[in-house]
């Protein structure tokens, strides 16, 4: 008996789990879309936060052990001279950090109707003749 019960609540509370929740209204779904668009840049703020961080680390590190960085080899003058290097062993560029520049908040989606830009007559006194042509 109780193994049936434990059953059929389950089944019930998985019916609940996968119900599907009603759209987002369009005010709602601006706000929604802002709010992913804002975090988005704050991850780009970190991550080159973050590597100028590590590029100062690397300074430093250059600095005090008085190691240069790698910078790269002109090609000699005389190619048959020079033993030729293994592609493999040449140090990978590292691209510079960049920059993700101000946050700019996109266009409002939702488009606001001409009837929602115009100014509510107020409910104690009757419009005027001028008010009810507009």
């Amino acid at each position: 008996m109780n193994k049936l019960l434990i059953a059929l609540l389950g089944m019930s509370l998985a019916g609940a789990a996968t119900a599907k929740l009603p759209p987002l209204s369009p005010e709602a779904q601006a706000k929604a879309d802002e709010a992913k668009q804002k975090t988005a840049w704050s991850d780009k703020v970190a991550a080159y936060q973050l590597c100028q961080a590590q590029d100062r680390v690397a300074a430093a590190y250059r600095k005090a052990k008085g190691v240069q960085p790698k910078a790269q080899a002109a090609a000699p003058a005389d190619a048959a001279a020079a033993p030729a290097a293994p592609a493999a062993s040449a140090a990978p560029t590292i691209p510079p950090c960049q920059d993700p520049g101000p946050y700019v908040a996109a266009a409002a989606s939702a488009k606001v109707g001409v009837a929602d830009s115009l100014p509510v007559p107020a409910a104690s006194k009757p419009a005027t003749p001028a008010e009810a042509r507009k």
